[in-house]
């Protein structure tokens, strides 16, 4: 493949590979996955220094709140490319011009359904109109921006030719990169490798443009199709931290890059992802969403490098290459994670932050963060890095919100009814509440409500070990439900009764900020 010119990339290297992260829009699609301003804005800052190319930032149409999200990101976070989502209608293209107009490098993503399936019953569309508005819309895109991208809805189950007629209308038109979506993750990886080779080999003008692939995981095949668009000619790769997104998630940005870096020597092809920051992106996103990945997933799971078999362990102690095909390092991993304690300074807190990838935080934050981690190592034998990560996190969402914890005592037991007395800061006012309980959860929570009475039920609940022993920090999440609208909140401490605590008042801050939203139909891709 000879090298393509492209408005944003400039001549780009054929074996380069353009990551592509939907984390804020596809991602946060999935149910109880939703984030505020200020959690989109820290993931953007976190996916631009992972060295993310192009970051979708949102679908501005959808709602005040992912206009203003995505605008906010286009205006502050300086690196990527960042695009806004469109469906081919002429006041979703404008919504998302507006949108990403303040960014230094900015692109309008527009898609339309062109599936028989998807035509006949959800657009209720004939070709040749779905023809005319694959032109009309990137037409009217190319208008606000020269990085255009279009997308093919259920491309994985369109017929070729019209997939072909569709593609080259776009290229026509303007559009500097073609994505052949297969949105409900049916594909498999040689209908992959067949639809991209067509497309390269059938369409006039698809030297010119950027082929881009976006897998869903419906069959567990994402990233598995990743590589064989890749193989075929894509040179977009369209993925998600941690895989999250609609139904059984999109492409793992953290497996796609890490195949590609592991088997280079099958591959061959490069990406701009600094890869040792990728376990700590993860643990953010996990923070901010409340979803922890699973122990044994592949690159960021905790089991990821561990090694139990006895057989495994001694292979390990003779040569690591033995049991595993990249260093724990390589992905953010340490070997050691015991190396602060009680006796520890700021100055060694605030290196530890550096090294941990938080680089510089306010000073009220570091303090607020110091001090606890005082407390915990006052409390806790062992102080581990996902303990100073988790106590970190729980102090760095909540600054700026409206409710705080300041205490809580709680008496419970077998003989009768828990007791909780908590005391917060309201809007700068201290005030103090007891509530009695089925249990001591149950308590502090309707302690919370008589301090600030709300309607929202409590929908999930759910407590976690960050690490292990009887010492260890618990982190929990709580999810509130209002008016069909879902926010998650989280909290750690070595108390499970005061993590609890934090995670409800979490959550509710989030409720309290929360727009609504209105979102129009058929938003994947």
């Amino acid at each position: 493949m000879a090298a393509i010119d492209h408005p944003s990339f400039g001549s780009l290297d054929p074996n380069r590979v353009i990551i592509f992260d939907t984390t804020l829009r596809d991602g946060e699609q999935s149910p109880g996955f939703s984030m505020n301003l200020d959690e989109k804005l820290r993931m953007a800052e976190a996916l631009a220094e992972l060295g993310a190319d192009v970051l979708e930032a949102g679908f501005p149409i959808a709602s005040a709140g992912d206009f203003d999200s995505v605008r906010a990101i286009a205006a502050a976070v300086k690196g990527p490319v960042i695009c806004g989502l469109a469906r081919s209608a002429p006041g979703d293209i404008l919504r998302a011009a507006e949108a990403v107009r303040p960014a230094e490098r900015r692109r309008i993503h527009t898609f339309i359904s062109t599936s028989p399936l998807h035509m006949k019953h959800k657009l209720r569309m004939e070709p040749d109109a779905v023809l005319e508005a694959v032109t009309a819309s990137v037409t009217l895109a190319r208008q606000h921006t020269d990085d255009v991208e279009w997308s093919a809805e259920d491309g994985s189950r369109t017929e070729p030719d019209f997939l072909a007629r569709c593609v080259e209308a776009a290229i026509k038109a303007g559009a500097t990169t073609i994505n052949i979506p297969d949105t409900v993750g049916y594909a498999l990886p040689e209908d992959m490798a067949r639809i991209f080779t067509d497309i390269r080999t059938r369409v006039p003008g698809a030297e010119r443009v950027i082929l881009s692939t976006h897998n869903h995981n419906d069959l567990g095949l994402a990233v598995a199709n990743t590589l064989a668009a890749i193989a075929a000619g894509a040179r977009q790769v369209e993925c998600t931290i941690n895989g999250i997104g609609e139904r059984a998630g999109n492409a793992s940005l953290e497996e796609a890059v890490m195949a590609m870096r592991t088997r280079q020597d099958r591959i061959g092809m490069a990406t701009g992802i600094h890869t040792p920051g990728i376990l700590r992106i993860s643990k953010l996103l996990a923070t901010i969403t409340g979803f922890d990945v699973q122990p044994n997933k592949a690159i960021v799971g905790r089991n990821a490098f561990a090694h139990e078999s006895g057989i495994h362990q001694d292979g390990m102690l003779k040569h690591a290459g033995t049991y595993e095909i990249m260093t724990p390092e390589s992905v953010g991993w340490t070997k050691t994670n015991l190396v602060m304690g009680k006796h520890s300074g700021r100055a060694a807190f605030r290196d530890k932050l550096r090294a941990l990838g938080y680089g510089e935080i306010g000073d009220n934050q570091l303090n607020d963060a110091f001090r606890r981690f005082k407390d915990l190592a006052d409390r806790k034998k062992t102080v581990y890095d996902e303990d100073i990560v988790a106590l970190v996190d729980d102090e760095v969402m909540r600054d700026h919100q409206r409710i705080r914890f300041v205490s809580l005592d709680v008496h419970a037991g077998s003989r009768g009814p828990a007791r909780a007395e908590l005391e917060l800061e309201i809007d700068g006012e201290l005030r103090q509440a007891g509530a009695s309980g089925d249990g001591p959860v149950d308590a502090t929570f309707k302690a919370i409500r008589s301090l600030f009475p709300h309607e929202a039920t409590l929908a999930l609940f759910s407590v976690g070990a960050v690490t292990e022993g009887t010492d260890a920090q618990a982190r929990t999440t709580v999810r509130l439900e209002e008016g069909g609208k879902m926010v998650d909140g989280q909290g750690a401490d070595t108390d499970t009764i005061v993590a609890s605590a934090r995670a409800y008042l979490h959550a509710l801050n989030k409720l309290l900020v929360k727009r609504a939203r209105t979102a129009p139909a058929a938003m994947s891709a």
